[in-house]
């Protein structure tokens, strides 16, 4: 299915990272060390990560956000890269800035069986405040839809929200890390997609996937998708229908990114018509595309192969 450019783009606004992955065994407790079994720059980020999720599967997208620069006191090494990574991708740059000081990285840890472990440090992230997205702001206005995550400063997540309400430009938040929000955000969030961790911390306890999603929506949501990995995804409108999502059964190499292909390519189905719940079909089998691939953005499959695994399921 051919997408036109003259259809109203996805404007992400996050983080651009470099992930730098180890691979080993098992994951270590604190104090103990591991041999690794391979190591690998990959360009990351939540933001990043969405954003070529949603321009591989075809859609038009435009990214808001922050790269490092060589400067008197920092040599960057990675900026450039992580701008022409998204290039290749089809992802339009225009609205990245370069910084001075160094961009983000993720050094992550990956076991064997596909599990892992992620320390962000921000970088050029940082330097994304209220200003920067002002100066987007009729690039936001312009979207189709907007998608945000929490790797920037809550200050500029709330600045976006705040623009998106104004030009009703419905915002899909992807809330990791977990960071208090205020009632505010939830009421101007259209589709509020947590993990089952992060679901529980705005809860303040565990519950049952079906209860988590109907105390979200109580919050002020519209929707909700309660992603559970291997257990599927519940998806819950706002006095409306709730049901689940059923998973794709694939051998995971590496989760990396998995929930970010899941936003991406839920986002363009959204914006191509689909209903939330076949939408999330779609979702879920790039999802599970993504698992069985190394790498965050280099997992992240094409319209052709999504297509191909879905009529391969019906």
């Amino acid at each position: 299915m051919s997408i036109s450019e003259t259809r109203k783009p996805i404007v992400v606004v996050g983080s651009i990272n470099m992930d730098l992955v180890a691979h080993t065994p098992h994951i270590p407790v604190p104090g103990q060390t591991v041999i690794g079994t391979g190591f690998d720059t990959t360009p990351g980020g939540k933001g990043a990560n969405q954003a070529v999720a949603a321009a591989r599967l075809g859609y038009p997208v435009a990214m808001v956000g922050a790269v490092g620069a060589p400067s008197a006191d920092s040599l960057d090494v990675f900026g450039q890269a992580l701008l022409d990574n998204l290039a290749r991708a089809g992802v339009d740059t225009s609205a990245v800035a370069r910084v001075s000081g160094p961009s983000g990285v993720a050094p992550i840890l990956v076991d064997e069986k596909g599990q892992n472990s992620i320390v962000v440090v921000p970088g050029a992230n940082a330097k994304v405040d209220t200003a920067a997205v002002d100066r987007q702001a009729p690039l936001i206005r312009s979207a189709g839809m907007v998608l945000c995550q929490l790797e920037l400063p809550l200050e500029t997540v709330r600045r976006v929200l705040a623009i998106c309400a104004e030009a009703v430009v419905p915002v899909m938040l992807d809330p990791a890390p977990a960071a208090p929000l205020d009632d505010t955000v939830f009421r101007q969030t259209a589709w509020f997609t947590p993990n089952e961790t992060e679901a529980a911390f705005y809860l303040g306890v565990a519950s049952q996937t079906e209860d988590a999603a109907r105390r979200l929506l109580d919050k002020g949501l519209k929707g909700v998708v309660l992603k559970r990995g291997a257990d599927g995804a519940f998806v819950a409108l706002a006095g409306g229908k709730a049901a689940w999502v059923k998973p794709f059964q694939v051998q995971a190499i590496d989760t990396v990114g998995a929930g970010d292909c899941f936003n991406g390519a839920f986002a363009v189905a959204l914006l191509e018509g689909s209903n939330p719940w076949d939408a999330a079909r779609f979702a879920s089998a790039a999802a599970a595309i993504s698992v069985t691939r190394s790498g965050a953005q280099a997992s992240m499959p094409t319209r052709t192969k999504v297509d191909a695994f879905l009529a391969a399921r019906k």
